[in-house]
């Protein structure tokens, strides 16, 4: 027994109690009209809709990866959740000694958050670890879900994006993590002054960029192609990137299976130096508009989510901008004004109201100031924390 009557319990990938694991969230956020969760499928899978969740042992992350997860109770209630990882792909790739936690959920009592961060530094020491390193769901490569958020908690996450209360950042700093690396979200209003300024400097710009180089949308009929290839481009493109790690062929089938029933053709562009692609611009409706739950009668089920998605989609009114990069003997080359001109022209087409630039590494600073001159402010921060071990 652990002070306060908490007991933890740790549950390995595939156990059935990991549904207590993925609930626990619904119950520490029912007043919080921010919190938006992902589907209960992404998390522990679902046949019918040909999900392999990432909590089970099909999905294609625990190839090179050794995880576990902990439940804390008090009085047999649970109150919080960790997991542990050693993400061998990515240490591989960076030659780092780094494992991580994530999931990470606690309620407002500190004793929670340490007796489950204990937890997950005792399983990462004993796997030799240097480095403990989080949240993010197992691990941080640019392509989790991850972070803490540190400010904007006023506002709703968008897609595949985290949100919670104030005081996890402050049990982070108690526990002794030092941050590792701060991700901003930008904020643009699409208001018919930020959209025609924006064409305009394009348009200016645009000029200077050589006639070789053309645009051309997503073709939605051969998505898992197009993925493919927005993968060949980000895996060249964010190549130097802090976190990265390159995406495979069948992360790219598990992206083009999420983008399948939200993806708008209008706003997701590529850009060609003759025949060779050199960038992508991608933006997507937020599905997390949809999402967010409504604590109604009828309850927040994955099937009641996605018939909600299906029936508002076409009138989701913010976008956000997930994935943009390009080649890196094409940076500086002005590519981005063509792209911005082709966006923008989607987004008066289909009357969105708002983009959301996320996430941004605070030390990108080429992208950041190009957000900056589109109009963007920002408007949430999350953080990734380090812990040196023994």
């Amino acid at each position: 027994m652990t002070p306060g009557n908490i007991t933890i319990e740790e549950m390995p990938l595939d156990s059935p109690k990991l549904k207590e694991f993925v609930s626990l969230p619904w119950e520490l956020y029912r007043n919080d009209p921010c919190w938006t969760p992902p589907l209960h499928a992404d998390l522990l899978g679902n046949r019918l809709l040909g999900i392999n969740g990432i909590l089970t042992s099909k999905h294609p992350y625990h190839r090179n990866a050794e995880v576990t997860h902990f439940l804390a109770r008090k009085d047999d209630k649970p109150v919080g959740r960790i997991s542990a990882a050693i993400n061998r792909e990515y240490n591989n790739f960076h030659k780092t000694q780094i494992g991580s936690f994530g999931f990470f959920e606690t309620i407002n009592d500190y004793n929670v958050a340490k007796l489950l961060l204990d937890k997950a530094r005792e399983w990462i020491e004993k796997r030799g670890m240097s480095v403990m390193r989080g949240p993010g769901e197992y691990s941080n490569a640019t392509h989790e879900r991850q972070g803490i958020l540190i400010d904007g908690f006023e506002y709703p996450p968008t897609v595949e994006l985290t949100h919670n209360p104030p005081f996890y950042g402050q049990f982070m700093d108690k526990y002794g993590l030092t941050k590792a690396m701060d991700y901003y979200a930008y904020n643009i209003e699409m208001t018919d002054k930020v959209l025609n300024r924006a064409v305009s400097f394009s348009k200016k710009l645009s000029r200077k960029v050589s006639s070789d180089i053309t645009t051309r949308p997503i073709n939605l009929k051969n998505l898992k192609s197009e993925v493919a290839l927005i993968v060949d481009i980000y895996n060249q493109a964010w190549s130097r990137n802090w976190g990265f790690l390159p995406l495979t062929n069948e992360d790219a089938n598990v992206i083009a299976d999420s983008l399948a029933i939200i993806a708008d053709a209008d706003i997701i562009y590529f850009a060609y130096a003759g025949e060779k692609p050199i960038a992508v611009m991608g933006n997507i409706p937020d599905p997390f508009y949809a999402f967010r739950p409504r604590w109604k009668w009828y309850g927040d089920s994955d099937l009641v989510r996605l018939l909600r998605l299906l029936a508002i989609r076409k009138k989701i009114p913010d976008v956000r901008s997930m994935f943009f990069g390009i080649v890196p003997e094409y940076q500086g080359a002005g590519v981005p004004t063509l792209l911005v001109l082709d966006v923008a022209a989607g987004i008066r087409k289909k009357n969105y109201k708002r983009m959301e630039a996320s996430l941004l590494l605070e030390i990108n600073s080429k992208i950041i100031n190009f957000v900056e001159i589109f109009g963007g402010t920002p408007y949430k921060k999350w953080r990734i924390y380090d812990l040196p071990l023994k």
